[in-house]
Protein backbone atom coordinates (compact mmCIF):
# COMPACT_ATOMS: atom_id res chain seq x y z
CA UNK A 1 0.00 0.00 0.00
CA UNK A 2 1.11 3.33 -0.58
CA UNK A 3 0.81 6.65 0.97
CA UNK A 4 1.52 10.06 1.78
CA UNK A 5 2.34 10.81 5.39
CA UNK A 6 2.27 14.00 6.37
CA UNK A 7 4.88 15.80 8.63
CA UNK A 8 2.57 16.20 11.75
CA UNK A 9 1.60 12.17 11.84
CA UNK A 10 5.22 11.41 11.08
CA UNK A 11 5.87 13.76 14.21
CA UNK A 12 3.33 12.74 16.47
CA UNK A 13 4.28 8.39 15.59
CA UNK A 14 8.02 9.60 16.96
CA UNK A 15 6.74 11.57 20.07
CA UNK A 16 3.95 9.31 21.26
CA UNK A 17 4.95 5.71 21.59
CA UNK A 18 1.65 4.06 21.52
CA UNK A 19 -0.31 6.65 19.27
CA UNK A 20 -2.37 6.01 16.00
CA UNK A 21 0.66 7.49 13.97
CA UNK A 22 3.20 5.24 15.78
CA UNK A 23 1.22 2.29 14.69
CA UNK A 24 1.64 3.49 10.97
CA UNK A 25 5.08 4.27 11.30
CA UNK A 26 5.19 0.94 12.71
CA UNK A 27 3.28 -0.55 9.73
CA UNK A 28 5.83 1.46 7.68
CA UNK A 29 8.98 0.21 8.90
CA UNK A 30 7.66 -3.25 9.01
CA UNK A 31 7.55 -2.61 4.92
CA UNK A 32 3.67 -2.80 5.06
CA UNK A 33 3.73 0.34 3.79
CA UNK A 34 5.52 2.44 1.55
CA UNK A 35 5.58 6.55 1.69
CA UNK A 36 5.21 8.13 -1.75
CA UNK A 37 7.83 11.43 -1.42
CA UNK A 38 9.88 13.72 -3.29
CA UNK A 39 12.77 16.00 -1.91
CA UNK A 40 10.52 18.72 -0.61
CA UNK A 41 8.67 16.02 1.90
CA UNK A 42 11.91 14.40 2.62
CA UNK A 43 13.39 17.81 3.03
CA UNK A 44 10.46 18.65 5.75
CA UNK A 45 10.62 15.86 6.79
CA UNK A 46 14.39 16.60 8.36
CA UNK A 47 14.01 20.13 9.24
CA UNK A 48 10.90 19.52 11.30
CA UNK A 49 12.69 16.13 13.08
CA UNK A 50 15.68 18.29 13.94
CA UNK A 51 13.99 21.26 15.39
CA UNK A 52 15.06 21.71 18.95
CA UNK A 53 11.58 22.17 20.51
CA UNK A 54 10.42 19.06 19.38
CA UNK A 55 13.18 17.01 21.70
CA UNK A 56 13.53 14.20 19.07
CA UNK A 57 17.12 12.62 19.87
CA UNK A 58 18.93 13.49 16.47
CA UNK A 59 20.13 9.93 16.21
CA UNK A 60 16.44 8.76 16.09
CA UNK A 61 15.62 11.39 13.98
CA UNK A 62 18.68 10.29 11.46
CA UNK A 63 17.70 6.29 11.43
CA UNK A 64 14.42 7.19 10.77
CA UNK A 65 15.46 9.33 7.73
CA UNK A 66 17.72 7.18 6.64
CA UNK A 67 14.91 4.51 6.31
CA UNK A 68 12.49 6.78 4.88
CA UNK A 69 15.10 7.72 2.43
CA UNK A 70 16.10 4.49 1.17
CA UNK A 71 12.28 2.71 1.50
CA UNK A 72 10.26 5.48 0.00
CA UNK A 73 8.96 5.89 -3.50
CA UNK A 74 10.17 9.12 -4.75
CA UNK A 75 8.02 10.50 -6.99
CA UNK A 76 8.05 12.83 -9.49
CA UNK A 77 5.46 15.47 -9.51
CA UNK A 78 3.99 18.24 -11.61
CA UNK A 79 2.35 21.30 -10.37
CA UNK A 80 -0.80 20.64 -9.81
CA UNK A 81 -3.75 23.40 -10.27
CA UNK A 82 -5.83 24.13 -6.81
CA UNK A 83 -8.48 26.54 -5.87
CA UNK A 84 -6.88 29.21 -4.31
CA UNK A 85 -9.70 29.69 -1.76
CA UNK A 86 -9.24 26.30 -0.03
CA UNK A 87 -5.49 26.11 -0.04
CA UNK A 88 -5.06 27.00 3.79
CA UNK A 89 -1.31 26.28 3.49
CA UNK A 90 0.88 26.09 1.12
CA UNK A 91 3.30 24.23 3.01
CA UNK A 92 1.02 21.51 2.44
CA UNK A 93 0.92 21.56 -1.77
CA UNK A 94 3.91 19.25 -1.87
CA UNK A 95 1.82 16.41 0.25
CA UNK A 96 -1.32 16.83 -2.19
CA UNK A 97 0.73 16.66 -5.17
CA UNK A 98 3.24 13.80 -4.07
CA UNK A 99 -0.57 12.04 -3.47
CA UNK A 100 -2.16 12.97 -6.82
CA UNK A 101 1.47 11.94 -9.00
CA UNK A 102 2.31 8.92 -7.28
CA UNK A 103 -1.06 7.51 -7.29
CA UNK A 104 -0.98 6.91 -3.49
CA UNK A 105 -4.40 4.93 -1.99
CA UNK A 106 -4.66 7.71 0.86
CA UNK A 107 -2.92 10.91 2.37
CA UNK A 108 -2.46 10.72 6.17
CA UNK A 109 -2.65 13.98 7.62
CA UNK A 110 -3.52 15.39 11.52
CA UNK A 111 -4.95 18.38 10.02
CA UNK A 112 -7.90 17.04 7.73
CA UNK A 113 -8.64 21.40 7.04
CA UNK A 114 -5.00 21.93 5.36
CA UNK A 115 -6.31 19.25 2.81
CA UNK A 116 -9.82 20.29 1.57
CA UNK A 117 -8.03 21.59 -1.69
CA UNK A 118 -8.16 17.27 -2.42
CA UNK A 119 -11.92 17.20 -1.65
CA UNK A 120 -12.62 15.83 -5.12
CA UNK A 121 -9.30 13.36 -5.23
CA UNK A 122 -9.31 10.02 -6.60
CA UNK A 123 -7.49 8.79 -3.45
CA UNK A 124 -8.53 9.04 0.45
CA UNK A 125 -7.20 11.95 3.12
CA UNK A 126 -7.79 10.43 6.26
CA UNK A 127 -6.83 11.17 9.97
CA UNK A 128 -4.71 8.12 11.59
CA UNK A 129 -7.69 6.84 13.48
CA UNK A 130 -9.57 6.61 10.44
CA UNK A 131 -6.63 4.82 8.13
CA UNK A 132 -6.16 2.82 10.89
CA UNK A 133 -10.22 1.57 11.11
CA UNK A 134 -10.54 1.58 7.67
CA UNK A 135 -7.04 -0.62 6.57
CA UNK A 136 -7.03 -3.02 9.81
CA UNK A 137 -4.77 -5.34 7.60
CA UNK A 138 -1.93 -2.79 7.71
CA UNK A 139 -0.98 -3.23 11.53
Amino acid sequence: MLIVLDTNVLVSALLKRNSKPALIMNAILEGKIQLAIDERIFTEYTDVLHRPKLNIPADKADAILRFIAFSALWAKSYPVEFQQELINDPGDIPFAEIAICSHAEVLVTGNMKHFGLLRNASFKVLLPDEFLAQYPHTI
